[in-house]
């Protein structure tokens, strides 16, 4: 069909593409500007720096396994920040080139969508991740108006209505969709600690710049009183580590034990 969405690429150079790439990169700039440590990570989507407002001196940009060496994503040059200040490497999510305990920052957007196995991703998140270091994770949330117009469209092509026009799905087929509830459960059996999570864009599923602005009212109404039906939900979680107590600097010095003897008693 002509109108259908073939990859995440040409999706995101759309009207309703540019408006997700707009929400996230705010919500990853909050996120991550006071996060410290010293290695951060960004596992794919090379259209959003989502590391820009970070202040770690080593930040990787891992592109996925299709991209060469010098390839840039479909919608043009990597951005600035990026170009100028991380270092780019091709690598399998599922099989990260870092040792255990080694990075202080991974972030995920959608990335858990595009992996053929998000379980062994997140598993690999958890063995790089130090403890008490941070996951930050975007992805499309099935409940929503643009979750359910992207059901529809599965649910009709299965059915062989694709000459009604209503099988031709509104977001990528990049992968399955993670609820939130889910992937709570998968952070909790790997023992992160959810910190935040927040949901947003409430438009609906439309696909010309006109009627996106002039939706615009949804996203105070929906963040107000349907919070949870987002189109994208955020999450931040903490990597705990059970049995492990993280001790400050002892900025008080101790009072030095007094020298004087201590009376005995004996028997005899």
């Amino acid at each position: 069909m002509a109108n259908q969405i073939i990859g995440l690429g040409d999706w995101l150079a759309t009207s309703p593409g540019q408006y997700l790439l707009a929400w996230e990169q705010a919500q990853f700039d909050l996120a991550v500007a006071d996060l410290f440590g010293f290695n951060a990570l960004q596992l794919g989507l090379p259209e959003l720096a989502t590391l820009q407002s970070n202040r770690m001196p080593h930040r990787w940009l891992s592109l996925p396994e299709e991209f060469g060496v010098d390839a840039r994503p479909p919608g043009g040059a990597l951005p600035l920040i990026q170009a100028r200040q991380q270092v780019h490497l091709l690598a399998d999510a599922a099989a990260l080139p870092f040792s255990s305990g080694s990075l202080d920052l991974v972030v995920l957007p959608h990335t858990l969508e595009l992996s053929a196995d998000p379980h062994q991703v997140l598993r690999e998140v958890e063995r790089v991740l130090v403890p008490e270091g941070r996951v930050v994770i975007a992805s499309f949330n099935p409940v929503s108006l643009w979750g359910w117009r992207q059901g529809r469209s599965r649910l009709a092509s299965g059915l062989g209505l694709g000459a009604f026009g209503i099988a031709t799905p509104f977001l990528p087929e990049v992968g399955q969709f993670i609820g939130p509830w889910r992937l709570r459960d998968w952070l909790r059996l790997l023992s992160f600690e959810v910190e935040s999570d927040r949901y947003g864009l409430y438009r609906p599923p439309v696909r010309t710049d006109k009627w996106l602005q002039r939706m615009s009212w949804m996203d105070r109404v929906g963040a107000r009183w349907w919070p949870v039906f987002g189109a994208v939900y955020f999450v931040v979680a903490v990597k705990r580590v059970r049995g492990m107590r993280l001790l400050g600097p002892a900025w008080r010095p101790r009072k030095a034990l007094s020298g004087s003897s201590v009376p005995v008693i004996q028997r005899r």
